[in-house]
């Protein structure tokens, strides 16, 4: 197949931590590794130099809360020509937007487009600041999109609420190398049941429900350990619950490097994902699942089509850690069970490597290509 030049758009700071930019890395190495010509457009956020290789910088990304998580906006001086210069000079074969509607970033490249635009929607549920106003003041830019890929079932239901139209699920990958061949830290091998969390402290991600879940195990004298890995915004409120409790044994391991954190993996016995609802997908269960680790995690629609209930992990209520609890009491107890479920990840996960994924990003590169060339739609290069 002949290379092709292709634009990565994110608007989240790349290389920031946070699902997008994980999916932008691994899929931007993977098409190095097919041969493509790939650049990866993105804001400047915090200290990073304007350009860095065939990461460039268009304007200055900033925070805000937004669908208790939190929200990115690019500003920028002559945003539109920056933008159109860019585009003159590389003369992409394909744009490919991630999430295409956060401001102002995206929609600034897209309008000014005139290649094959592809789109990937990641959000789910809640209210989303950047579909309400896309929706009601940038139709002609949904307009423009000659292709859409959704990462789930339940981010192509919430998308097309805004946004009617034809999207192509493609679901996130991970990194199977990294998580199966991972070696445990022996410290934390020593008999006790580890339980772990990887996330954001926001609401969202559900850790209170965790700690709750986690206090009614000690009560019950269940020997486990809770690993939690991550920061946010909720760091000090959990702190403090666990100790006003005297909740023994929750280690708060902030963040840690990639590498680490397959180790935290390896270590594991039982991962929980205990999101309230708004997850479109959840790519911290098919790291558990390349780990070979069973997974307790929320009856979410975002959870539910990559866990299969019963076989990978156990699928509970969102927000009740009572349920929460007698899950994980029931994994923590059954090392059988434990055993065949992280099994039966591992042999899962595969589906799910980031080689596959891409490949098929790109053959939608190709036939968004060739629809938007045969309808007229854009010239050929």
């Amino acid at each position: 197949m002949t290379p092709m030049k292709i634009g990565i758009v994110s608007p989240y700071g790349y290389p920031h931590p946070g699902g997008v930019n994980e999916h932008v890395r691994h899929t931007y190495d993977a098409m190095l590794r097919m041969g493509h010509d790939v650049w990866i457009i993105t804001s400047k956020y915090g200290k990073e130099r304007a350009d860095e290789g065939h990461v460039i910088r268009l304007g200055t990304g900033y925070a805000f809360p937004a669908n208790g998580s939190m929200g990115r906006v690019t500003l920028s001086w002559r945003f539109k020509q920056r933008a159109r210069d860019l585009l003159a000079e590389h003369r992409f074969d394909v744009l490919h937007f991630h999430e295409p509607f956060v401001p102002f970033l995206s929609p600034t490249v897209l309008d000014q487009s005139n290649t094959v635009n592809v789109a990937t929607f990641h959000a789910f549920g809640g209210f989303s600041p950047s579909y309400w106003v896309g929706k009601r003041f940038a139709g002609h830019l949904a307009a423009k999109l000659h292709g859409r890929i959704a990462v789930s079932g339940a981010a192509r239901h919430f998308s097309s609420r805004y946004f009617p139209g034809d999207y192509q699920i493609i679901p996130n990958g991970v990194d199977l190398d990294r998580f199966a061949q991972a070696e445990p830290f022996e410290e934390l091998r020593d008999g006790t049941v580890n339980i772990l969390f990887v996330g954001r402290f926001e609401e969202r991600k559900g850790l209170i429900h965790l700690l709750k879940a986690y206090h009614r195990l000690r009560k019950r004298h269940v020997d486990a350990r809770l690993l939690i890995i991550g920061s946010g915004p909720k760091q000090r409120e959990y702190r403090r619950y666990v100790g006003l409790r005297q909740i023994r044994d929750v280690e708060f391991l902030g963040r840690v490097p990639d590498d680490a954190k397959a180790r935290y993996f390896a270590s594991a016995d039982i991962f929980c994902a205990p999101a309230t609802g708004q997850e479109s997908f959840g790519i911290v269960l098919l790291e558990a699942m390349a780990a070979g680790v069973p997974i307790v995690a929320s009856d979410i629609h975002g959870y539910k089509n990559v866990v299969q209930r019963g076989v990978q992990g156990l699928l509970v209520e969102p927000r009740n850690h009572r349920a929460l609890a007698a899950a994980l009491y029931g994994l923590a107890s059954d090392a059988d069970l434990r055993h065949r479920m992280g099994e039966a990840g591992r042999e899962r996960a595969p589906e799910y490597s980031w080689d596959r994924v891409t490949e098929q990003i790109v053959e939608f590169y190709r036939t968004s290509r060739d629809r938007a060339l045969a309808a007229g739609l854009v010239e050929p290069r």
